[in-house]
């Protein structure tokens, strides 16, 4: 099964640290990263951009309308994901918490949130 983990973090938080304490998270990320993927574990990995590069679509009155910017408001921020392969919960939450995210990542305001992921297929039908 696979399982979605969600990298929450206070983009304010990340903006105040130094480059060498960034640099020093992203070689705990990559040395994690890498771990995941020779374990078979890791099926896909991105980081996002910043939220206030986002846009949102919301329904109104029966149109879409855009917004800038994260759809919610809110202290943490979604910074990126990976989707881990894992025979069960326990094992992808075993596997996300040696995530540095969730070990070191405290002065970053991190957050890791673990889901299931169901997958449909787009037949024919639905395409056409």
């Amino acid at each position: 099964m696979k399982y979605l983990c969600l990298a929450y973090g206070d983009e304010r938080k990340y903006a105040a640290m130094s480059k060498a304490e960034l640099e020093e998270m992203g070689v705990k990320c990559k040395s994690h990263d890498e771990d995941l993927r020779q374990g078979g574990h890791l099926a896909l990995i991105a980081s996002l951009a910043p939220t206030r590069s986002s846009t949102t679509l919301r329904p109104l009155n029966g149109k879409t309308v855009l917004h800038d910017g994260p759809y919610i408001e809110a202290k943490e921020q979604l910074g990126g994901f990976f989707i881990l392969e894992a025979r069960d919960l326990n094992e992808a939450i075993q596997a996300a918490s040696k995530h540095p995210a969730a070990r070191v990542g405290e002065k970053m305001g991190c957050a890791l949130e673990i889901r299931p992921i169901d997958f449909y297929e787009v037949t024919e039908a639905v395409r056409a």
